[in-house]
């Protein structure tokens, strides 16, 4: 596979704002009955969160995406830098695992590896040693390959939060605490809300002339963010800032190819925003030629992703809601993301 660096694209295609257009297929888990995330409810979630019936849900979801998805949702493209390589890993119906490379020394880390058939088939194409696992949240198509993939490389290290019972946990990290896969150095970073400890990881790119990179789980997506099981609008949105803060030219790489459905939800937010527009465009034949839609860039994202515009005037007009007397601009901006999130949550129930 030839190697893709950043840069800007376009697309000719327009869809239209009452769906997508004809022969786009659109990956979701989305479809009534068919997410497990849905409204089901607290009793659910608790559930699949914290009980062997989500593992074996879990399982069930694996061998349902292989059999569907023989060679993966999407067509990766591995990003090159001088020293490094990020292979992004489409695996079960809609998720992203990421093999991350030290070049000159053959040593690699891997984020969130849900399928460990296909993260152990990365490696082993790429000839690499994987020294570390870096699992952002407790959720089983985050954190499922852990025990088989530790099994096979006896050397390998799992990192994350103590917060969220992590399969096969051997390394706590605290938030901004620091790791380094031989030149690689990765910064955890604590970002409730999803889970109670939900952690990203950011890829120091300075050693290799590259822009920060942004591994997020299922904090933030491409037009999207995740939904705060575990913590209210005000620590989600406390969570963005701290991404935020990362810079414009930091390259995200989401947990989940959900671009084309959080694009389309925004378009009917936010009618007259052209850099949305454009972007919608060009996910649109992305996904016709089932290539990934990532990594985008924070600076990016600050142009369209609703969950990242809640202090735009534009997006609390389309909205309806404007700030109370003396309210605390936060405060604001939290019951913004939450109004976001209301609307998000029903767009995905039609």
């Amino acid at each position: 596979q030839s190697c893709h660096r950043p840069a800007g694209q376009r697309a000719s295609q327009e869809p239209g704002r009452g769906g997508l257009p004809e022969g786009v297929e659109y990956i979701p888990t989305r479809k009534k009955g068919k997410n497990p995330m849905k409204p089901v409810g607290v009793a659910w979630y608790s559930l699949y969160a914290r009980t062997r019936l989500g593992y074996l849900f879990y399982q069930r979801q694996v061998k349902k995406a292989r059999e569907r998805y023989p060679h993966g949702h999407s067509v990766p493209q591995p990003y090159c830098f001088p020293g490094v390589k990020i292979l992004p890993i489409p695996v079960l119906s809609n998720n992203y695992s990421y093999l991350v490379i030290d070049t000159g020394s053959s040593q690699a880390a891997v984020i969130d590896p849900s399928d460990p058939l296909a993260v152990q088939a990365a490696i082993e194409e790429e000839g690499v040693m994987l020294e570390a696992i870096f699992c952002t949240h407790k959720h089983w198509d985050h954190s499922g390959g852990n025990e088989a993939l530790c099994q096979q490389h006896s050397s390998c290290r799992v990192y994350g939060s103590t917060l969220d019972a992590i399969p096969q946990l051997t390394n706590p990290l605290a938030d901004r605490e620091k790791v380094s896969v031989g030149s690689l150095t990765f910064e955890a970073l604590a970002t409730p809300g999803h889970t109670v400890g939900h952690m990203v990881y950011v890829l120091d790119g300075g050693p290799f002339g590259s822009p920060p990179c942004l591994f997020s789980g299922d904090l933030l997506f491409l037009a999207g963010c995740g939904r705060p099981f575990e913590g209210s609008p005000e620590t989600m949105l406390a969570s963005l800032d701290v991404a935020m803060g990362l810079g414009e030219d930091t390259l995200l790489w989401p947990g989940h190819e959900y671009a084309l459905e959080c694009l389309t939800f925004a378009s009917l937010l936010e009618l007259d925003n052209s850099a949305l527009e454009q972007k919608l465009q060009w996910a649109v034949q992305q996904r016709q030629e089932k290539r990934s839609t990532c990594p985008s860039t924070l600076g990016e994202e600050q142009t369209y992703n609703p969950f990242l515009r809640t202090h735009r005037p534009e997006l609390q007009e389309a909205l309806g809601l404007w700030p109370g007397g003396g309210e605390d601009p936060d405060a604001f901006r939290a019951r913004v993301l939450k109004e976001v999130r209301r609307r998000k949550d029903l767009y995905q129930a039609t």
